[in-house]
């Protein structure tokens, strides 16, 4: 009976294992059909997943031109060889690349570091090299501090003896390691022969990420004209400034992108830069790219259209240079501390620049230093004296036609201060215009201060009250002088304003441009703002902004015109800005300061300066200079042009007058120039 037992439960229980087998298998089979069947289409997506990244490829500049519409900067052409790295990729893939890429092209290795050579030896020797690390001292380290450990300990012997191919295998890798995932990178676009570039084009298939394109540099058909003045962009090497990284980068740019550092280039970046072209790439999920695809196809910059004619431009540099090599000529040691002259000429009455030169000497060398207008700020002498007249007729301490009597003025404690020339006589506010009388402009110091006693008695303790200073300040001001003129240019000197101490002397050093210091630009808009009747424009190197063209040939369509704009109005009687415009009439051609106006028959109107100014080194005076000045504008009844010249530390005992040289022969190169124009518009009617 126990035995019949035992068989009846041994065939329960073996099929009672299978049955539970077969449960398992039939829910592995039914769980393999889950993922094939109704899964199976989203896993094979996963594993087939692919990604999509968008890339800009920069666009060439926009060209800049002059009022002629020649061009003025260009971009040149360039063959270029280009890197475009996938996702992923390692430094040994950029290593292959380079040792690729070295068989057709060759390299300047001038610029190969020594942990350049270093790395290069660590892919070549990484084995090796990872030994030279113990596993303890690993630990304790990340993979950087590992990385640059391993690299200190390669020796210079290691890496000395490398052939001239290996360096520039370096150089090209070094070119390589700057490109960002998907963006070109430049690795050489100077110099590239027409046989490299068809050598690498013939084996892109072989070259992963190399492309061979063309590239741009900046041109400049007129060399050195206005350099300064136009700017510079970075190099790809350089790329966006740093300090404005965040910016740039929110407005779409690469960090390698080059974009302008200064001057116009710099002013007008968003202008010039142009629309990227967009690249959509397909990439697997290990980085290999599948497919590209252009979503939006690349514009180069809008063009720049100056208020500058070039040839206008060339003959004042010119001019300004061939003036300061004279002066310099004829006193070689009285102007051993002249090194620059500057030069701005502007239409008054639209604010347009029609030139600016700044030319500076180092030794014998001569060269452009344009900026120095906007930049460099001096005390500009006796061409204010028409703010302060003005000054004077609107706070009411004197009238139209009120007189004085040329005679020093001795305060007490501080040296005599006169006119530099004692025989003036008596002079109203025109004849002190047109005689530069410096008597005149402390008496409408001292009045403004509070002090109307007249004549002052000699050795006398002036009454002053010290609100004097903001109060002829705020009316030079409404001139431009002491604030910004408003020009579109990356930055302006505003100049130098002294304290205001109470001391009523150096407030008459202020009347009479010996005090505060102002740019060549300031004093440009100065004189124009009393040209134009009061109105104060802004000047400005924009005439207007073209869409680029497609032929290349013309200019496009206009984008934007840059019209006058008026800062201010000076909140004063018209008569009084016509007897300042009468006494600068009669300063030029009336035998006034500047009586060589007289012979003009273009009628020009306008006053010079000569400001005292000290040469310290080390702290220590050495010399003492003159800052000699004019400004003017012509015709009187009706200014086509209005000009500043300013030259500081011009030596003292020197009877070359520089300024009027500079002065008088830009207006009549002006004028010269228009009556040429004049007579070709008549052929032209007469065909």
């Amino acid at each position: 009976m126990n035995k019949k037992k035992k068989k009846a439960q041994l065939p329960f229980r073996i099929n009672l294992l299978f049955f539970i087998v077969f449960l398992m298998f039939a829910g592995l089979i039914l769980q393999l059909g889950v993922v094939q069947i109704l899964n199976g289409e989203e896993f094979q997506e996963e594993i087939e997943r692919t990604v999509k990244d968008t890339t800009k490829v920069p666009v060439p500049r926009g060209k800049i031109y002059d009022s002629n519409h020649q061009v003025i900067v260009d971009n040149k052409p360039l063959y270029s060889i280009t890197y475009t790295p996938p996702k992923g990729v390692q430094a040994e893939d950029r290593l292959e690349v380079a040792e690729d890429l070295a068989k057709y092209i060759s390299m300047d290795s001038d610029g190969v570091t020594e942990r350049n050579k270093k790395e290069y030896w660590y892919l070549k020797n990484k084995k090796a090299a990872d030994k030279r690390l113990k596993k303890e001292e690993a630990a304790e380290l990340d993979n950087a501090e590992q990385y640059n450990t391993i690299l200190d300990r390669i020796t210079e012997e290691e890496i000395s003896g490398f052939s001239k191919q290996e360096l520039e295998v370096i150089a090209i890798k070094t070119e390589l390691d700057k490109a960002y995932s998907l963006t070109p990178q430049i690795v050489k676009n100077e110099d590239v022969t027409a046989e490299e570039y068809a050598q690498v084009s013939e084996h892109l298939a072989e070259l992963p990420g190399i492309n061979a394109t063309t590239d741009w540099n900046r041109d400049y058909p007129f060399n050195d004209t206005m350099r300064s003045l136009l700017g510079s962009i970075t190099s790809q090497e350089q790329g966006i400034p740093a300090d404005k990284k965040e910016n740039f980068l929110t407005k779409g740019y690469s960090r390698n992108d080059r974009v302008g550092k200064s001057g116009l280039e710099e002013y007008y970046e968003d202008v010039l830069r142009g629309r990227k072209e967009q690249i959509q790439y397909t990439t697997t999920k290990s980085g290999d790219v599948v497919d590209s695809n252009t979503v939006v196809e690349g514009r180069r910059g809008k063009d720049l259209v100056l208020t500058m004619d070039i040839d206008f431009q060339e003959k004042v540099d010119k001019i300004v240079r061939e003036e300061l090599k004279t002066a310099v000529q004829k006193h070689p040691y009285e102007n051993r501390y002249l090194k620059d002259a500057l030069a701005v000429a502007m239409n008054p009455k639209t604010g347009e620049i029609l030139a600016i030169s700044g030319q500076t000497r180092d030794g014998n060398d001569y060269k452009d230093a344009t900026i120095k207008t906007l930049y460099d700020a001096h005390r500009p002498g006796s061409v204010v004296k028409g703010a302060t007249v003005l000054a004077g007729l609107e706070s009411g301490v004197i009238s139209p036609g009120h007189t004085f009597y040329d005679l020093p003025i001795k305060i007490k404690g501080t040296p005599q201060k006169g006119s530099y020339n004692n025989r003036l006589g008596s002079v109203n506010d025109i004849t002190a215009l047109k005689k530069s009388s410096n008597v005149y402009m402390f008496y409408i110091a001292l009045k403004m201060g509070g002090e109307n006693r007249y004549p002052f008695p000699n050795n006398s303790k002036a009454s002053f009250d010290p609100a004097a200073w903001q109060e002829m300040r705020n009316y030079f001001q409404q001139f431009g002088l002491g604030v910004s003129t408003g020009i579109d240019f990356p930055y302006e000197s505003i100049g130098y304003e002294g304290p205001g101490i109470s001391s009523a002397g150096l407030l008459m050093d202020q009347a009479i441009g010996q005090y505060d210091t102002y740019t060549t630009m300031q004093l440009a808009q100065y004189v124009s703002t009393i040209a134009n009747n009061g109105y104060r424009t802004k000047p400005h190197f924009l005439k207007e902004i073209r869409e680029p063209s497609r032929s290349g040939k013309q200019l496009g369509s206009v984008y934007r015109s840059e019209n006058t704009k008026v800062l201010n109005q000076i909140e004063m009687k018209q008569s009084y800005i016509e007897r300042v415009q009468e006494g600068f009439r009669q300063a030029f051609q009336d035998g006034g300061t500047v009586a060589m106006g007289g012979t003009k028959d273009y009628k020009p109107a306008g006053k010079s300066g000569t400001a005292q100014n000290e040469i310290y080194e080390d702290g220590e005076l050495v010399a003492e200079t003159e800052n000699l000045s004019l400004i003017g504008y012509a015709p009187y009844d009706d200014p086509e042009i209005a000009f500043a010249v300013m030259v500081p530390n011009v030596g003292l005992g020197n009877d070359y007058r520089i300024n009027y040289e500079i002065g008088f022969k830009i207006m009549d190169a002006y004028f010269n120039a228009q009556k040429g124009n004049n007579n070709d518009d008549k052929e032209q009617e007469d065909e």
